[in-house]
């Protein structure tokens, strides 16, 4: 049975791994893909897993971006050590309003706005609202063409667009890179900013989740709701697989939308998830009445 487990875990990490970077929503692949290929683990574990997962995708982005992002760098001179220091500030500074509201609403989210429904409708409304910035966008030049050229006025702006990812099936990289392209950054800046934006809000999402589930855990009268007698090995087996995963699948992902973005619009990624929530509510109502 373990064996099975893992192999849910490789496809669910192949997953979280391509679409938390590509603008198409990584929560509504997993709610779908979790209708077909349940874990068999504790729902409180599950909901733990399908964040800290994220970790595997983050390191990815530490790790291809490990020197344009390193302000110790021997290699960089004294002015661009200090532009990588610039940059590091505009990532925080662009991670703020996400990460505030995230902390306040992190419960009532997940009580109120997890589900298909919400899903659905995130997936259609930004599928839309993809396609007519890049309609807008047509033809006209970019105010910023990389991401050294961003301000710190565009940062906390991109930010606050971050905050529409605490609705599930927005997309974080899809509402990072749909703000940016709005306020006048390429594509390319927009994609990169969000890479950058990922580490402090991930990590932060990760370590919250981990430390809620750690301490619920600790502290409860029923541990075996969270994890059953005998099995936090397994458990551990599962969630170590999933980040691995999803660091490997990575790679690949952000280097393929690098690629893809230098010549292509947004326009086939927002016509996907609109057939995708189109797909998504189809499957839940035919569940439902069937």
């Amino acid at each position: 049975m373990l064996i099975l487990e893992i192999l849910k875990t490789v496809l669910l990490g192949i997953v979280e791994g391509i679409t938390e970077w590509l603008p198409v929503s990584s929560t509504g692949h997993m709610i779908l893909l979790d209708e077909f290929i349940r874990l068999d683990t504790t729902e409180q574990f599950k909901e733990l897993f399908f964040v800290v997962i994220q970790l595997g995708a983050i390191a990815a982005v530490a790790v291809l971006f490990f020197s344009r992002l390193n302000p110790f760098s021997k290699k960089k001179s004294e002015a661009e050590r200090r532009g990588t220091w610039f940059l590091w500030g505009k990532v925080i500074v662009g991670a703020l309003p996400a990460a505030a509201l995230g902390l306040l609403l992190d419960d009532i989210l997940d009580k109120y706005l997890y589900n298909y429904v919400t899903v659905a409708i995130a997936l259609v409304v930004y599928g839309v609202a993809f396609i007519a910035v890049e309609k807008i966008r047509e033809g006209r030049a970019y105010r910023v063409s990389e991401v050294d050229e961003l301000t710190y006025r565009d940062a906390l702006l991109i930010g606050c667009f971050q905050i529409l990812s605490l609705i599930p099936g927005t997309s974080r990289s899809g509402s990072t890179i749909l703000g940016g392209m709005t306020l006048g950054v390429s594509r390319k800046a927009s994609s990169e900013f969000s890479f950058f934006l990922a580490i402090p809000i991930m990590l932060g999402a990760s370590a919250l989740k981990a430390l809620k589930f750690v301490y619920e855990y600790a502290t409860t009268e029923t541990p075996e709701a969270y994890i059953p007698d005998g099995e936090l090995g397994s458990y551990l087996l599962i969630l170590a697989v999933g980040m691995l995963v999803s660091f490997l699948v990575s790679f690949f992902a952000i280097r393929f939308l690098m690629d893809f973005v230098k010549r292509h619009s947004f326009t086939p990624f927002g016509i996907y998830r609109i057939a995708l929530g189109v797909i998504v509510i189809g499957y839940f109502v035919i569940k439902t009445f069937a």
